[in-house]
């Protein structure tokens, strides 16, 4: 194929990318290197190969596990077929097409979703402490975020006495808070009031105007 002819090539025509990503001359260049028969310069041209893919990310460059990848999109790019000395084992096919594993997920379904998993996580995590001043600050520091959450996600004002008493459900009734006996941040330093940006705009463009 003539220069002329390879510049008028549409990409349809062409091998489809691999790796789209790192673009169609890198491709050009890894099917060179199946050409090469020296095994020497064969090696020496995929060491030029991976610092050009690694020049895309220049901050993880020399990461180990950074560098682990780019051998593994070589031996990709190259459909496995490639014969140079990585540092690193060759990939398999297989192993490449395997699917993840599925992430756990609660089963069990809790209610007031609204406080968050995480919230459930660190209720079940102090009912397990023994009684002590700490285990009191930790109750105490997660019923805020309880208020906090419940009037991001409620908009409405909340009593201490409704906190306590999802924080008494949702500990299956091993946490319980008096009203009388423990005070809660007030609803205004737990969430901050978010200027009307939009109506400031609009007022200091009329004052300019005038």
């Amino acid at each position: 194929m003539t220069r002329e002819e390879r510049d008028f090539t549409y990409n349809t025509e062409r091998e489809p990318l691999v790796i789209p990503e790192y673009g169609r001359y890198i491709h050009e260049m890894v099917a060179y290197l199946k050409t090469i028969e020296d095994r020497d310069k064969r090696n020496k041209n995929a060491l030029a190969v991976i610092n050009m893919l690694g020049r895309q990310n220049p901050h993880l460059r020399d990461v180990p596990d950074f560098q682990h990848k780019l051998w593994d999109h070589l031996y990709i790019m190259a459909d496995f077929d490639l014969d140079v000395d990585s540092p690193f084992p060759k990939p398999s096919p297989e192993k490449l097409k395997e699917r993840p594993e599925k992430l756990p997920y609660p089963k069990k379904g809790y209610q007031f979703r609204f406080y968050g998993h995480i919230i459930k996580k660190m209720i079940d995590e102090a009912v397990k402490w023994e009684e002590s001043e700490l285990k009191d600050r930790l109750i105490q520091t997660i019923a805020n975020h309880m208020k906090k959450n419940y009037l991001t996600w409620n908009k409405d004002s909340v009593s201490d006495e409704v906190i306590f008493e999802h924080l008494r459900i949702l500990s299956d009734g091993k946490i319980n808070l008096k009203a009388d006996e423990n005070e809660l941040r007030e609803a205004s330093q737990l969430v901050k009031k978010r200027k009307n940006n939009g109506h400031y705009k609009q007022k200091n463009y009329r004052k300019k105007r005038n």
